[in-house]
């Protein structure tokens, strides 16, 4: 006789009676006192949509959807069902059949298993008896006292029913009978997707007089339901809708998102979805603060044929009497305050695309305040683009609005700058051009810089105005002789054509410059020169590889008394030695002849390791040196680095390390050395390491005293983070960055997380020191737990000063 588990009484009893349970529950009892904390409302419906935008709202789920009671499969009833018994009885007079003993039943991969079946001919209706086992084609298990249903195996009565579905999860009834092949009703239901041992109650459950299960409208239905943990109710409704975990849109309330706020108070936002159609939806997630009010949100998507885009509107009729008092003119904000966030894509046939990505505020603060922003973002970027691409061409067109989102005070103003447009073109010809490649780029660029607070217009009068075309034909070819050193001719012809307005000489920022527009060119030609040697060892490979390269370009050109919009990042390394030019845009140009000279080492390993070394320096041999006198901007700032370690006839030296002697380690450093004295003058350093349950970053960064950008000292600081698997279910992680001069902490972050089977809790603490009053930066604590099949539940505070400051640091709150 084949034994089977009975269903499990209830969702097990809250009554603990062993050492080994007490302990499982001492180890959940932070668990229970979170959840009986947070969970005080049911909703009518919630809503099913992992893919939703809304802030705060939106998270991939960690368990994936699968129903619960598995999908209407269409019976193929010309497919035989094969019965097989210990003893086979026809009932001639009943018109039945009894198969008794090990009874087998196979009918369209339902395999149906029991102590007696009773095939009732008349009434079309299976009655499997004892030990009943039902498997399921969707991989559910069914299992039964008692199982009555029809030969189709498409309606059906059960009592004491025991559902173990393919990922675990259970449903336990005294009853269920399923109608109309579409809705099954169970009567004191049990559902849980917690396993459970010894006794042990499941981590939740939950359990309802009535649980009906429409799979026509994808909703399951409990009445007069109970949540429980570890067997105690802790919640109470009489009634409870939510979707099938299968469904992955369905109109509803979503998760509610708590949290606790210095500047916002008590704020909760509830969402309500949309499901408007198959290919767009609509969220609407209100945020009610006790300090600000209401904060109104919404959120619009739409998928077409060829594209996608969203749109999300923000917005709150700002009492400024509710503001922090920190916050400077905060009676400017009064009225009505908003955002409007939107991005698309499309596709434009087989190669063009057609996209933007465009944030609008009424003010700067406004997202960053809200917390619908990163409270350390410093720029604005929004952009509108067409694209195309095909295997030897690329082509955009793009506009774009810049936004300085640092803090102001009344002697600076907010600073935008307007590119419209963006124009670039990159063509490879296709048949070679003396035995070498040759592309030809163009670059052409309208610019606007508003530097006066009181003008918003692009091309207001008062605007810095630039307007360039650059066209560069660019070519290589490369050659290897029988010795196998390799050679690398290349050569450039560049021309370039300004007109500019509203600009001031660099060497005296009060004067206007005279001229408007100009036109400059340059030609430039050269060879790299390598020569690897190559050594084989039992562990692997070595190359030791010295690289030399000479480039020619005339002795002088116009440039020092232009603007410098998008060469101002000069960062001089092993990744630009040998490139044609180091600085990092157009309006500045290398000139005279250079010498690059560097030595690369590579080993590789066997077993996978590697280890890539670069070092090198750069000589200007003649000519002008561009790196060495930046001209000034408008506030008197130079508009590059003159410490660049390019700006002497004989450079500083560079030094690249790229190290992985095993798959699970990699680190990497770039470094600069002062020519003279070799001292310390760039250092940039990373590590990470993946070792099984742990995981380690780190990043270092130094920089040596700059005068003209106003570092009058060495700079440095550090980031780390490491993360920690404990357990299967336990994992910890923390983060850090740490300024090294002002001997102090610049973020910080703690995390513990949680996972089991059908529960994830996770608990963040994160710490930003962030200067500005118009901000108001503190603690925060973020509590998120997800309850497999029933959603997501977050909660974050950042009202931690008295909790968490005053203990650690003795500073007092304000």
């Amino acid at each position: 006789m084949r034994l089977t588990r009975a269903p499990q009484e209830g969702c097990g009893s809250s009554r603990v009676t062993c050492q080994r349970r007490k302990a499982a529950g001492r180890v959940r009892l932070a668990v229970l006192a979170l959840l009986s904390a947070t969970l005080v409302t049911a909703f009518d419906a919630l809503a099913q949509d992992a893919t939703t935008l809304a802030p705060d709202v939106q998270r991939q789920s960690a368990f994936p959807k699968q129903s619960l009671v598995g999908p209407s499969r269409n019976i193929d009833k010309s497919q035989p069902l094969y019965l097989q018994g210990d003893e086979l009885v026809y009932d001639t007079g009943g018109n039945k059949v009894i198969a008794r003993g090990n009874v087998e039943i196979f009918y369209n991969n339902y395999i149906l298993t029991a102590d007696q079946v009773v095939y009732d001919q008349s009434a079309n209706t299976l009655t499997a008896v004892g030990n009943v086992v039902l498997k399921e084609p969707n991989g559910n298990i069914v299992r039964a006292d008692r199982y009555t249903l029809t030969d189709d195996f498409r309606d059906g009565f059960v009592s004491q029913l025991s559902v173990v579905a393919s990922d675990d999860t259970r449903i336990a009834a005294e009853s269920a009978q399923r109608r109309a092949g579409n809705t099954t009703v169970f009567t004191n239901g049990r559902f849980t997707p917690c396993k459970s041992s010894d006794g042990m109650p499941p981590l939740w459950c939950l359990s309802a007089a009535t649980v009906i299960h429409d799979q026509q409208a994808a909703t399951i239905t409990y009445q007069d339901a109970r949540f429980e943990l570890f067997g105690v109710p802790i919640l109470y409704t009489p009634y409870f809708e939510h979707a099938d975990p299968s469904v992955k849109r369905k109109s509803g309330f979503l998760m509610p998102q708590p949290s606790i706020s210095e500047t916002l108070g008590y704020s909760t936002t509830i969402p309500y979805y949309f499901a408007l159609a198959p290919n767009y939806d609509f969220t609407f997630y209100p945020m009610y603060t006790s300090r600000q009010g209401i904060l109104w949100q919404g959120e619009w998507r739409h998928r077409t044929e060829n594209g996608q885009y969203y749109i999300k509107g923000t917005g709150i009729d700002q009492d400024a009497g509710t503001l922090p008092s920190s916050i400077v003119n905060r009676e400017q904000y009064d009225g009505w305050r908003g955002s409007l966030d939107t991005k698309g894509l499309f596709n434009i046939g087989s190669w063009w695309k057609f996209g933007w990505d465009v944030t609008t505020e009424t003010d700067d603060e406004f997202r960053r305040f809200y917390k619908l922003d990163n409270i350390l973002l410093t720029d604005r970027v929004n952009k509108i683009f067409f694209n195309g691409m095909s295997d030897r061409n690329f082509f955009q067109i793009a506009a774009y609005e810049f936004t300085d989102l640092g803090y102001t005070t009344p002697d600076t103003s907010e600073t935008k700058q307007y590119a419209y447009p963006i124009l670039d073109y990159n063509y490879v010809f296709a048949d070679p051009i003396l035995g070498g490649e040759l592309t030809w780029t163009t670059n052409a660029l309208a610019l606007s810089s508003n530097q006066d607070p009181t003008s918003f217009a692009p091309l207001a009068d008062t605007n810095q105005q630039m307007n360039r075309v650059v066209t560069e034909l660019n070519w290589r070819r490369r050659l290897t002789d029988p010795l196998g050193i390799t050679y690398t001719p290349f050569a450039q012809l560049r021309a370039d054509a300004y007109q500019i307005s509203n600009y001031f000489d660099p060497y005296d920022n009060t004067a206007p410059l005279q001229e408007t527009s100009f036109a400059r060119g340059l030609a430039a030609g050269g060879v790299t020169i390598a020569y690897p040697w190559v050594a084989n060892a039992a562990g692997g490979s070595h190359v030791i590889e010295p690289i030399g390269q000479i480039i020619a370009r005339q002795a002088s050109i116009r440039q020092d008394g232009l603007p410098n919009e998008d060469a101002q990042s000069l960062v001089f390394d092993d990744t630009n030695l040998f490139e044609l030019t180091k600085f990092s845009g157009y309006d500045r140009i290398e000139v005279g002849t250079r010498a690059n000279v560097g030595l690369q080492y590579t080993f590789q390993s066997n077993n996978g390791g590697y280890a890539r070394l670069l070092a090198g320096e750069s000589y200007q041999l003649a000519g002008d040196n561009a790196y060495a006198n930046p001209s000034y901007d408008v506030n008197g700032n130079p508009v590059f680095s003159s410490d660049s370690g390019l700006q002497n006839s004989r450079s500083d030296y560079v030094l690249g390390a790229y190290v992985s002697p095993w798959n699970f380690m990699q680190l990497i450093s770039q470094s600069r050395f002062d020519q003279s004295s070799f001292n310390l003058a760039r250092l940039d350093a990373g590590g990470q390491l993946n070792l099984g349950p742990l995981t380690m970053n780190a990043i270092y960064a130094y920089l040596n005293t700059d005068p003209t950008n106003g570092i009058n000292t060495s700079q440095s600081d550090v980031y780390g983070s490491i993360s920690l698997r404990l357990t299967d279910r336990w994992t910890v992680a923390a983060a850090m960055r740490y300024d090294i001069d002002a001997d102090e902490l610049a973020s910080d972050m703690f995390q513990i997380r949680y996972a089991d089977e059908c529960f994830v809790l996770t608990a963040t603490y994160t710490d930003n020191y962030y200067v500005n009053p118009n901000l108001v930066d503190g603690q925060t604590l973020m509590l998120r737990f997800e309850l497999k099949h029933l959603g997501e539940f977050g909660y974050s505070t950042d009202a931690l000063n008295f909790n968490f400051s005053e203990q650690q640091s003795g500073a007092t709150t304000p």
